[in-house]
């Protein structure tokens, strides 16, 4: 009797979906905005399982209420409400409902510019859940706008899903696991941003988090996406700017005193961030 109980319950917990949405974006628009050319309302039944070895686009599902799970890189993600999942349908992926308790989710497939890219950057690839708060309103508003289909919905959908990204990258820098306390990584960065002219290391910016040098390189990197080092380059660099910009100072003088040593290493570094020569960067904010 329980098995039969069993079998009718589950056949009853059938997927349905309240909105389902469909667009076709402009060539043009594609080629500069982010695209939805695909999203919903989802109340997960039972049976809801989605298998693919490949698919356009990239998925992101927001539980609403209930659980599932998301498969990618062999490995199993449990999903639950406040979670947002971020599939790269590019590569190999499975997800669906709990079966003991479906997921209810809202979920947009979006399309654009450099999206692997910050997949990878924010390792979705390979850890693709993320407690974001709150972004119902993101997604009701993607709806609307999908819906209407009007003049200016195109750039109004890229603007929408730039707030949804943002929102997990923030909560990306938020849920660090292997570093529960951030206080000591703050102290570090403090340290590089009050002195970036001294030499620093990663051995002795460890020593002032608490940590051994490879662990303090980890949790830096999963905070702020750059390793210790290439983050102080980048504020050197912030910092010459700003002189170059302001001051009359000589190049070899503003070098060194943003920690450079030689005026030739500084010039081919300050080129490789923003693609100017100190000069031509000066030459350019004069104008």
């Amino acid at each position: 009797m329980a098995d039969d109980a069993n079998r009718l319950y589950y056949s009853i917990m059938r997927t349905r979906f309240p909105i389902s949405l469909y667009s076709t974006a402009n060539p043009a628009h594609q080629e500069v905005f982010y695209t939805v050319p695909r999203a919903g309302h989802m109340i997960g039944g039972a049976d809801h399982r989605i298998r693919r070895e490949h698919f356009p686009g990239h998925e992101l599902i927001y539980c609403l209420r209930g659980a599932g799970y998301a498969r990618v890189a062999g490995a199993t993600h449990r999903v639950g409400p406040g979670d947002l999942v971020w599939i790269n349908c590019h590569r190999p992926h499975e997800h669906g409902a709990i079966r003991a308790d479906p997921w209810e989710v809202y979920w947009v497939r979006v399309e654009g510019p450099r999206l692997d890219q910050m997949c990878t950057m924010l390792s979705a690839d390979t850890n693709p859940v993320f407690p974001v708060a709150a972004p119902e309103p993101i997604f009701e508003e993607l709806f609307r706008l999908l819906a209407s289909d009007t003049p200016e919905a195109a750039p109004r959908v890229h603007a929408a899903v730039a707030q949804l990204l943002a929102q997990i990258c923030c909560a990306c820098q938020r849920t660090d696991t292997a570093a529960p306390v951030p206080a000591p990584l703050r102290r570090a960065v403090e340290r590089m941003k009050l002195f970036y002219f001294e030499p620093h290391t990663v051995p002795e910016l460890a020593a002032l988090a608490g940590m051994s040098a490879s662990h303090f390189s980890r949790v830096f990197k999963n905070a702020f996406g750059t390793s210790p080092i290439d983050w102080l380059r980048r504020e050197r660099i912030s910092q010459a700017k700003r002189r170059l910009g302001d001051t009359a100072d000589p190049v070899q003088w503003i070098a060194q005193a943003v920690g450079y040593h030689d005026r030739f290493f500084f010039s081919k570094d300050f080129k490789k961030l923003t693609g100017l020569t100190p000069s031509e960067f000066r030459r350019r904010e004069k104008i």
